[in-house]
């Protein structure tokens, strides 16, 4: 029985110089494919904004071509042929001084920014609540681990009892048998309680990027959760309408559609700009027979006022009004869809902290039920097997006890990330909870 306590305290506590949940965080914030790819669209994004103010500065460009002529003339100032060359270059310059659609564009680059810094924060609220999930389910899976070699201990010493009564001739081989046959499955069991160990392991491992070396810190018991605070849950369900990080990330995209509704109107707006030009110009020949060399300076104005665009303006728009629907649209599935998450959450949190107590009150009260059996199987009113069970039994309320508290911490995190931002002092507060 000794050997059966330290497993189920080794399987359930925690070790030391071991690695703890914001460990693993920082480690994925460095080495996460997913949020290093969102960090990249991020940056891509920030450039949005200088591209959109360039319309707005003025282009300049230097121009220069070079012609081969050959040329016949028969006129009254020249006849006969000619073959020469020329060329020019020179410097041209254009400024905006009048075009609408240059605003908007930078105020729906400005816009696009706002929405790639929420998608970034949304990716990181992402890489915490898989963090914590990845790793709960370590936690987990090396609890079941270790209920399933608490078990088979049992089991192994029920074994041998029954081997040393049928010797005696205390018992009978049935008895023998069934014990031998309750190993095997639970060895079997074990085997698949390894697995499940070294696949939650493998998927932690790929959010960091390499392998874990060091043990994970484990909770620290007892843990005390307790109900959301305000204990109503028509409060949270308003909250994640009003501050998800959802629900602002599909805002800014109507926000954004109804923009380019009106930056494809102005397709056909006027504009007007500032040209200047200077350009020298040399030819060997003419056509009149001598050649030239010149310099021309050029300021002046140009209007455009578009009259036909063959319809792409007007379908533009069209397509820009569709997708204005269709954000629209997604902003109210995306409202529903946090408030149902919410309401799950919270349900799930209060649901878990009750869940808790009557596991630990199960707990308390399988403590006693094996202290009886085993004080029956002294006085003979209790059979070997009866202790079994109530071992099992305990080692299976410990383990449900733990899972209770794995999956109530998890939606309190989760209620945490649908009602508003997740930040690092959040995970810290779980963390707290770890031994370290």
């Amino acid at each position: 029985m000794i050997r059966l306590a330290f497993v189920l305290l080794s399987s359930f506590l925690g070790t030391a110089h071991a690695v703890d949940l914001l460990d693993i965080y920082r480690d994925a914030v460095r080495q996460d494919a997913q949020y290093g790819a969102a960090k990249a669209q991020y940056l891509s994004a920030q450039e949005r904004l200088p591209q959109a103010q360039s319309s707005r500065l003025p282009k300049i460009n230097l121009e220069a071509g070079y012609n081969y002529n050959s040329v016949d003339a028969d006129s009254t100032f020249s006849q006969g042929h000619r073959d020469f060359g020329s060329y020019e270059y020179g410097v041209t310059a254009t400024q905006s001084l009048y075009r609408k659609q240059n605003d908007i564009a930078v105020d729906l680059a400005q816009l696009e920014m706002l929405k790639a810094t929420t998608e970034l924060e949304v990716a990181n609220q992402r890489l915490m609540l898989r963090t914590l999930w990845l790793y709960s389910d370590v936690l987990r899976a090396r609890t079941n681990l270790g209920t399933v070699r608490a078990q088979k201990i049992a089991v192994s010493e029920q074994l041998e009892l029954a081997k040393r009564n049928f010797l005696v001739g205390t018992a009978t081989i049935t008895d023998q048998r069934e014990a031998q046959a309750r190993l095997d499955l639970v060895s079997a069991e074990e085997l698949a309680a390894k697995n499940d160990l070294r696949v939650s392991k493998e998927a932690l491992q790929e959010l960091v990027g390499g392998p874990i070396t060091t043990n994970l810190a484990l909770l620290k018991m007892p843990v005390t959760l307790k109900a959301p605070m305000p204990n109503d849950i028509d409060v949270w369900v308003q909250r994640a309408t009003e501050q998800s990080l959802e629900m602002t990330l599909a805002k800014h995209g109507v926000v954004i559609a109804q923009t380019r509704v009106e930056f494809n109107r102005l397709g056909t707006a006027p504009t007007v700009d500032l040209v200047g030009s200077i350009v020298d110009s040399f030819a060997g020949n003419s056509t009149f027979g001598s050649g030239s060399d010149t310099t021309a300076g050029v300021v002046g104005l140009r209007l455009r006022v578009p009259l036909f665009e063959g319809g792409k303006v007007k379908s533009e728009t069209r397509e820009a009004i569709s997708q204005y629907d269709k954000t629209s649209q997604e902003l109210e599935y995306v409202k529903r869809k946090v408030a149902q998450e919410a309401r799950v959450a919270f349900l799930d949190v209060t649901t878990g902290v009750a869940r808790i107590d009557a596991f630990e009150q199960a707990l308390s009260s399988t403590k006693l039920q094996l202290e009886s059996t085993k004080l029956g199987l002294e006085v003979g009113v209790r059979t070997a097997v009866d202790v079994l069970d109530a071992e099992t039994l305990l080692a299976e309320s410990r383990r449900d006890m733990f899972g209770a508290i794995y999956d109530t911490i998890l939606a309190k995190f989760r209620l945490q990330a649908i009602t508003g931002r997740l930040v690092e002092s959040d995970l810290v507060a779980i963390n707290n909870l770890l031994v370290k």
